[in-house]
């Protein structure tokens, strides 16, 4: 892995500004800013065909900008199809030789890159990923998330500064999400940037540090993620008491808090259970009245994450159409 280096002193992985890219008359992104620190994780949501998958690709050099500049690792970048140095990633599932087996299509991707250190650490990076028990089986045999977590293999191999991936934890079970999300800490810590997308709002609220929300090909919102909590406003809590007709009346006497509808396809509604729209203070003053009213809390959760519901309310989502 490259040396850490001071984010004060070190130029942004990636700076974009006014990126527009057309598709004939289709506008996958209009007037897209991005900026990227070293040591970050950045993630990049939105709606099906937000332009996501587009701003990856040109991050990667498989697409380029109409308009608008861009630098990668503080290099502007040319209207020319060609992968930065020191990037790496994939956009719709890494490229695989199917009849090849792990530990194979790494070292040809190391003899394409040239360089027999590179050779030497695909033991190491098949370890970090957690394929090593499978690195002499070929890939054709792969489940969707064993695939991916190659995909990163391959990637780590090129010790990247910026890793660019395309919803890295799609496909993967509990222990191979633990799995990459352990590598791309490691790599944040260790100076390098990544930027990823995901449709998981729980994934970005893990794994990242800043998202950007696209909507329409254009940003929604671009920072940090805990200033995209605090622009949530009021969110639904799934309340359960052990008297839900005293809570309800609490409910109701507390200012800043209200009874909501349940959202349609929520699961494990009961009929002890209540549905509260409040804001994180209201919500704290309406549990000091149960307490005091006699009323014991048996759960308290979110119905949707804050972070979703601000994600919905930007992109005009409706919350029952997740």
């Amino acid at each position: 892995m490259p040396e850490k280096q001071d984010s004060a002193d070190a130029p942004l992985a990636v700076r974009a500004s006014g990126v527009t890219k057309c598709f004939g008359e289709v506008i996958a992104l209009d007037d897209v800013d991005l900026d990227v620190a070293p040591g970050r994780v950045h993630g990049v949501v939105g709606p099906n065909g937000a332009g996501k998958t587009t701003l990856l690709g040109i991050l990667l050099g498989l697409a380029t900008a109409d308009s608008g500049s861009l630098e990668i690792l503080g290099t502007p970048v040319r209207r020319t199809l060609a992968a930065p140095e020191a990037v790496a990633g994939f956009v719709d599932g890494p490229g695989l030789y199917p009849s090849l087996t792990a530990r194979r299509n790494l070292a040809a991707l190391a003899a394409l890159r040239g360089g027999a250190a590179r050779t030497a650490g695909i033991g190491d990076v098949l370890s970090e990923v957690g394929l090593t028990d499978v690195a002499d089986d070929r890939v054709r045999g792969f489940s969707l998330g064993m695939r991916q977590r190659l995909g990163l293999a391959a990637a780590l191999l090129t010790m990247p500064r910026l890793l660019v991936l395309d919803e890295p934890v799609n496909g993967l079970d509990p222990a191979g999400k633990n799995h990459v999300h352990n590598v791309l800490a490691r790599l944040a810590d260790d100076g390098s940037a990544v930027v990823l997308s995901s449709h998981r709002m729980d994934d970005v609220e893990a794994l990242c540090s800043d998202v950007t929300i696209l909507g329409n090909g254009r940003v929604a919102f671009s920072g940090p993620i805990d200033k995209l909590r605090t622009e949530a406003g009021d969110v639904d809590y799934r309340l359960v008491t052990s008297d839900p007709a005293a809570a309800r009346e609490t409910a109701l006497a507390t200012p800043g808090v209200h009874l909501a509808d349940v959202p349609a396809g929520v699961q494990r509604l009961t009929s002890d259970a209540l549905v509260v729209r409040a804001t994180v203070p209201a919500l704290e003053e309406l549990m000091v009245r149960l307490v005091h009213t006699g009323v014991s809390v048996r759960e308290l959760a979110p119905v949707i994450s804050p972070l979703e519901a601000a994600f919905l309310a930007l992109t005009g989502q409706p919350e029952d159409g997740r």
